[in-house]
C-alpha cells in the first residue's frame, strides 16, 4: 500500500506544483466566472429575476441563481485544462514515465483525475468566498454540503476531458475540439437560465439541456449549496462519471483504444 500512496502523492504533488507555478491559470479560472457575476448578472438582474423554484424558498435575483452555474464553469474549464496537460505530456514524452510504471493504468489515470479535481475544488471555494463580498450568501451548511457535489461533478467533467484528450494527437488541435465541447455544454444547460425558460423559447433546446450531463452537474451543486439533494442529478452525474472514466481507461490502453497498433510518444 505504501507504494500506491507514494505514487498518488507524486502525481498530486506534480499537479499542485504545476498549478502553483502558473499563477495566470488561477487568475483566469476566477476571472471568467467573476465577469459573469459582476457584469452580466448585474445587467440581467432587472429582467431575469426568478420566482420561487426549488431549491430556493423565495424570490431570488439572477446573480444568486447563476452562482452554482459559475461553480460548474470553473470545474468544466479545469477539467479541460487537465486534458490539455495530458496532450502536452504525450507530446513531450512525459506520459511515458507515468504509464510504464508497474501500477495499473486505471490507478494512474484516476490519480491524475483526483489530483486535478482537488485543485479545481480549491478554485471553486475561492470563487465562493469572493461571491460573499457581492452578497451571494448561501446557508453556512451549504459550504460543507456542496463539497461532495463539487468533487463528483469535477470527477465527471475531468473524466470527460481525459476521454477527449485520448483522441487528440496534436496540441494544435486541442483548441478547436474544445470549442465544440466547452461552449455547447455550458450554454446548453441550466447554468445561466432555468430550464422552464428554455422550454418557453424552444422545446428542442429544452430537451437538449435536459440530457446535457453538465446540466445535472450544475443542479447537483445548486441543491447541495442549499443543503438539499437532487437524486436525479446525483444519479446522472455519477453514472456519467463512471462511463467517461471507464471509456478513458479503454482509450488509453494501446491494445484497445485509438492508439492500437501505433507507437505512442508518451
Amino acid at each position: 500500500m505504501s507504494g500506491w500512496v507514494i505514487a498518488f502523492g507524486g502525481i498530486l504533488r506534480r499537479e499542485v506544483l504545476r498549478f502553483a507555478r502558473q499563477r495566470e491559470r488561477f487568475l483566469a479560472a476566477l476571472v471568467r466566472p467573476l465577469v459573469w457575476l459582476f457584469i452580466f448578472a448585474a445587467g440581467f438582474r432587472s429582467v431575469l429575476g426568478l420566482s420561487i423554484t426549488p431549491p430556493y424558498k423565495t424570490y431570488i435575483l439572477y446573480e444568486i441563481y447563476v452562482t452554482p452555474g459559475l461553480c460548474g464553469m470553473i470545474l468544466l474549464f479545469a477539467g479541460m485544462q487537465s486534458s490539455l496537460s495530458m496532450v502536452y505530456d504525450r507530446e513531450t514524452g512525459a506520459m511515458r514515465s507515468l504509464l510504464v510504471s508497474p501500477f495499473p493504468r486505471w490507478f494512474l489515470l484516476g490519480s491524475k483525475l483526483v489530483a486535478a479535481v482537488m485543485v479545481a475544488v480549491l478554485q471553486v471555494y475561492a470563487f465562493l468566498l469572493i461571491a460573499l463580498i457581492w452578497g451571494i450568501r448561501p446557508p453556512l451548511v451549504g459550504f460543507v454540503a456542496v463539497l461532495p457535489a463539487l468533487v463528483l461533478a469535477g470527477v465527471m467533467l475531468g473524466a470527460l476531458g481525459l476521454l477527449i484528450s485520448s483522441a487528440i494527437r496534436q496540441l494544435e488541435n486541442f483548441a478547436g475540439v474544445m470549442n465544440f465541447v466547452i461552449f455547447p455544454m455550458f450554454f446548453a444547460s441550466s447554468a445561466l437560465y432555468p430550464l422552464w425558460r428554455m422550454k418557453e423559447s424552444s422545446l428542442l433546446l429544452y430537451h437538449i439541456c435536459r440530457i446535457n450531463p453538465f446540466t445535472h452537474a450544475v443542479e447537483l451543486i445548486r441543491f447541495a449549496l442549499y443543503g438539499q439533494l437532487s437524486m436525479l442529478s446525483l444519479a446522472v452525474t455519477a453514472g456519467c462519471a463512471v462511463v467517461f472514466f471507464a471509456a478513458t481507461v479503454v482509450m488509453y490502453d494501446p491494445a484497445k483504444g485509438l492508439w492500437r497498433g501505433k507507437r505512442v510518444a508518451g
